[in-house]
C-alpha cells in the first residue's frame, strides 16, 4: 500500500469520508492485488499494467469512486452515471456501500487491462 494514499485518506476532514475512502481501497486490493496505487492531481488513483482501473475523490459532502475501461459492463444506471468508457458512483453521509457490487463491476472493467 502506497504511504501517500494512506496519508491522504486520513487526512480526510470528516470521519465518514475517512471510512468510505478505506472502504473503496479495500474493494480495489481486493478486486485487482495487482493494483499500483499513487496520489495523482490530488486524488488517490489504483491502475493495473499502468492504466487506470479506478480513482477516489472527495468533495464537501461526498465520495466519488470513478470505474475507467467501463465500456460493455453493465452498471445500476440509478447508482452511476458518467460516459461508458467511465462511471462514477457519488456516496454521501449515511449510505451504505455495497462492496460486492463495487468488486464485481470492478474485477469486470479491469479484466482487460
Amino acid at each position: 500500500m502506497n504511504q501517500e494514499v494512506t496519508e491522504f485518506i486520513d487526512m480526510l476532514k470528516e470521519p465518514w469520508q475517512q471510512e468510505l475512502s478505506t472502504q473503496l481501497r479495500e474493494v480495489v486490493l481486493q478486486s485487482i492485488p495487482d493494483a499500483t496505487e499513487r496520489i495523482q492531481y490530488k486524488k488517490p488513483h489504483f491502475l493495473k499494467n499502468g492504466k487506470y482501473a479506478a480513482v477516489i475523490s472527495t468533495s464537501k459532502d461526498a465520495v466519488s469512486f470513478t470505474i475507467f475501461n467501463a465500456s460493455g459492463v453493465a452498471f445500476p444506471e440509478a447508482l452511476f452515471e458518467g460516459p461508458p468508457e467511465r462511471k462514477t458512483v457519488k456516496l454521501r453521509q449515511g449510505q451504505s456501500l455495497d462492496s460486492e457490487q463495487l468488486q464485481s463491476l470492478l474485477s469486470q472493467a479491469a479484466a482487460s487491462l
